[in-house]
């Protein structure tokens, strides 16, 4: 759900309030994520404590609507101090070892799209696939995103270029990000302490991991709406992958589920030391 005017939100008996010339109420059951594109809206402490007691994400935006921040609880379930203490006990050769598979199938997803879009640069990642060594010290990651961004826009584009590919791409990636944050912090885990990325300044580095293998969904998102310029049109279009269905665990699923799904696999891959029980999405049966 978006809010892109000036309104005021507040909450009543279950349900969000969006007040304005006229009322309109929708209740919290039925969002999974709210996003303030605008500055000049305003919410009520009681709404924000039901969104977060109803694990709603709630991402604010800057002034020029892009997302510059989320609500994050302090306790996502009910035994976070439990889930904490097996998160600082998951194993170096652990994290690794999932954090190799989360590349590997970051790689494959690009591959397959680069082969939808009949475009040769396919078979070199998935050479690189094959490649990877442990924790991919190779840095395979780096050199297969190199090549597959050149394939997919150009050989002149960058992903530090200021346009509107990058544009759509970042708040593509930044929605994704906040959902894979949800899910860490409704499972009880830390955002902070991640597989792979541990700058101290990010304090969504596990979300930064868990959310690799999810990007291709932005990017084919993006390169299919080759977009001029970056509004709120485009905006709502990159949202719309929330929804879209993916294949995970034999059935069909909208994106915001198969999230919740793949994320829940990769705590119970690092608690039971088995790599085995990662579930990624796929497009198509």
């Amino acid at each position: 759900m978006v809010i892109a005017s000036s309104v005021k939100l507040d909450y009543q008996l279950g349900f969000l309030v969006i007040r304005k010339s006229d009322v309109v109420k929708i209740h919290i059951s039925e969002i999974s994520t709210l996003i303030i594109e605008t500055t000049s809206a305003s919410l009520t402490a009681a709404l924000l404590s039901e969104l977060v007691k109803k694990k709603v994400k709630v991402i604010f935006c800057d002034e020029k609507r892009n997302p510059s921040s989320e609500l994050i609880p302090y306790y996502g379930c009910h035994d976070t101090s439990m889930k904490i203490r097996k998160q600082m006990g998951w194993t170096k050769e652990m994290k690794d070892a999932v954090w190799t598979e989360i590349v590997k199938e970051k790689i494959r997803k690009q591959a397959e799209y680069l082969e939808r879009c009949h475009l040769r640069e396919a078979d070199m990642l998935r050479q690189y696939v094959d490649e990877i060594k442990f924790a991919d010290e190779s840095n395979r990651e780096g050199h297969a995103a190199k090549v597959y961004f050149n394939a997919l826009f150009g050989k002149d584009f960058a992903r530090t270029n200021e346009d509107s590919i990058n544009a759509a791409l970042n708040y593509g990636y930044a929605i994704i990000l906040s959902a894979c944050n949800r899910e860490i912090a409704a499972n009880g885990y830390m955002t902070q302490i991640g597989l792979f990325h541990d700058n101290v300044f990010n304090p969504f580095n596990l979300g930064s991991d868990i959310m690799e293998p999810l990007r291709p969904m932005v990017d084919c998102a993006v390169k299919d709406m080759n977009p001029q310029r970056f509004g709120h049109e485009e905006k709502m279009r990159i949202l719309k992958i929330l929804q879209q269905e993916v294949v995970i665990s034999g059935r069909k699923e909208c994106v915001d589920n198969a999230i919740k799904l793949y994320c829940r696999s990769v705590f119970d891959a690092l608690n039971e030391s088995d790599v085995s029980l990662i579930k990624f999405y796929r497009n198509e049966l």
